[in-house]
């Protein structure tokens, strides 16, 4: 296995200061100056807009968004509204694609496959791609996992959000990626009872490598923080 990817765990951490750290580190990578990095993160409760998000897939009125403390960001990735939150592994690849094909499609495939793979192999869940109309993975007519992504210089940034213990009362405060004709699950409604988060973060960093045939290369938050800074 020729490839290595460094993983960094950074607990639970502001959405707003993850991006800033994405954007600085897509930047080296495309420099150079830094390994391909997949990042691992629960955020405090936030909503994030992508590309082609519509303001009236946002269903709270803002002003009690902000009487709960919930920001806004409007982001580069593809894709609509999104709802981050804790209970959820957060998982932003920031790898250079020239490594691997140079195929925006199969990087989203194969992101798709992680948790196709990991919910099937670990807890007998059937899960789905919907290749005709919609990017995540799905269980019935529910989506655990949603995928949106950035891509520079053929270097990614964003990714994937997996609901574990994910409150799923709170994306009744959006169109969740602006599909109104679907739900959401997680794994713990999915399995009827919670879910050890630190032990899914490590499944879902082995299907990851498994699936990107890359091993990984452990980081500690904290020396990675101060490359960053």
């Amino acid at each position: 296995m020729g490839k290595k990817i460094n993983a960094v765990y950074l607990g639970r951490m502001e959405y707003g200061y993850v991006l800033s750290i994405q954007e600085k580190l897509q930047q080296k990578r495309i420099n150079d100056e830094a390994e391909d990095t997949i990042l691992i993160v629960e955020h405090p409760e936030v909503l994030t807009m992508g590309r082609r998000a519509k303001e009236s897939n946002i269903l709270l009125p803002k002003g009690i968004l902000k009487e709960k403390g919930v920001d806004i960001f409007e982001v580069n990735r593809g894709g609509d509204v999104t709802y981050h939150g804790p209970g959820q592994i957060v998982g932003y690849p920031v790898i250079d694609l020239k490594g691997y094909g140079k195929d925006i499609k199969a990087f989203v495939w194969n992101i798709e496959e992680i948790f196709i793979k990991l919910l099937k192999k670990e807890y007998d869940i059937d899960a789905y791609r919907d290749e005709k109309k919609y990017t995540g993975v799905w269980v019935g007519n529910d989506k655990i996992t949603a995928i949106g992504i950035a891509v520079r210089h053929w270097v990614t940034m964003h990714g994937f959000a997996y609901n574990v213990n994910t409150d799923l009362e709170n994306f009744k405060w959006i169109n969740p990626c602006g599909i109104t004709d679907k739900g959401v699950t997680s794994l713990e409604k999915l399995l009827g009872k919670k879910v050890d988060f630190d032990e899914e973060i490590k499944k879902v960093l082995q299907y990851f490598c498994e699936v990107f045939d890359t091993e990984p290369v452990i980081v500690s938050k904290d020396d990675f923080l101060k490359e960053m800074s």
